[in-house]
């Protein structure tokens, strides 16, 4: 097994936060290596690796040799993290699995712009931590964007202190709308059976009543659900305050049977504050970075500190996504 030559370089765009690239990138400069090579270097190096992530928020790895599910599969198990299962979430997108720990990322339409968010925040179970792996890059755009939710908060609590405070006091509580089968025309398009994992209203019902969610059924068979009240605002290990919700997203899950008006409210039921919302968008945008994707890249995103979405696209565009559990609270 050989050794490799690692070195940092710079992501095209990449800002700076208290001293630390965003998102870190690490380049493999040894000619030949192989798969096994690199599974050899992530367990030597995985506890700086995760202090690397803890600092940076994300790190981007280009030009190791994965360049398949399988290889990226691999990469991800070397890591020895505890795998989130996508059968096992709550997520409202329609994803395929390619292995136990491997999907495709959301299945929205390309013309679909996947605003900033953190996965699953929107309900009571979410990943710690997201690997993202480019198969194929679109022909134009379908980059995905990122932004550290520290950043955001500072800025939310300078510019618009009251909602950022009744955000942080109050929480939030999103509903949406599930079909009866997964329509991937949407990206809130998993059905309520493959949510919940289950078979019939009783079992789905069971399963809402477990996770403290309110529900109503409609005439067609949909499924209104609406979570508890949850936290908008987390503490990392670093002390730092983040962001962490889904706020931003949220006011954009528009399809035939969501509205975005009603997606989401404070955690005593009053309306967000859409002009303040809206600023937060615009913040988080501002603070973002693209991640252009080039073939075989792999990211390793703090899902706890770090938002992404995806930019529209053209052409065949093919990202996967491994999940890793959050240690219990």
């Amino acid at each position: 097994m050989a050794s490799l030559t690692v070195e940092s370089e710079s992501v095209p765009g990449a800002r700076e936060f208290d001293g630390a690239a965003f998102p870190l990138s690490l380049a493999c400069r040894t000619p030949g290596a192989v798969l096994a090579d690199v599974q050899g270097w992530v367990g030597a190096e995985r506890g700086a690796l995760e202090a690397q992530l803890q600092r940076h928020g994300a790190i981007v790895f280009r030009g190791f040799p994965v360049r398949s599910a399988q290889d990226f599969d691999a990469f991800v198990q070397a890591f020895g993290y505890p795998n989130f299962a996508y059968q096992e979430s709550l997520s409202n997108a329609v994803r395929v699995n390619v292995s136990e720990r491997v999907f495709t990322a959301n299945e929205a339409p390309p013309s679909a712009t996947i605003r900033l968010h953190h996965e699953m925040a929107q309900t009571p179970l979410y990943p710690s931590r997201l690997f993202f792996f480019c198969e194929k890059p679109a022909e134009q755009g379908g980059a995905t964007p990122v932004c550290r939710s520290d950043a955001l908060l500072e800025a939310l609590e300078r510019e618009i202190p009251e909602f950022a405070r009744a955000c942080a006091d109050q929480g939030l509580i999103y509903t949406n709308v599930m079909p009866p089968k997964d329509d991937p025309t949407s990206g809130l398009g998993r059905s309520w059976c493959s949510t919940f994992g289950v078979g019939d209203r009783e079992s789905a019902e069971a399963r809402m009543r477990r996770l403290g969610y309110s529900w109503e059924w409609l005439p067609d068979d949909c499924l209104r659900a609406t979570t508890p009240v949850l936290p908008a605002v987390r503490t990392l290990a670093s002390g730092r305050r983040s962001f962490f919700n889904q706020l931003i997203a949220a006011l954009a899950w528009q399809d035939r049977r969501n509205q975005a008006a009603k997606a989401i409210t404070l955690g005593d039921g009053t309306p967000i504050d859409l002009d303040a919302a809206a600023r937060a968008g615009e913040l988080a945008e501002g603070l973002a970075v693209d991640l252009a994707w080039q073939a075989g890249d792999v990211a390793l995103v703090d899902n706890f500190a770090v938002m992404h979405g995806r930019r529209t696209f053209s052409g065949t565009r093919r990202v996967l996504a491994s999940l890793v559990a959050a240690e219990p609270s």
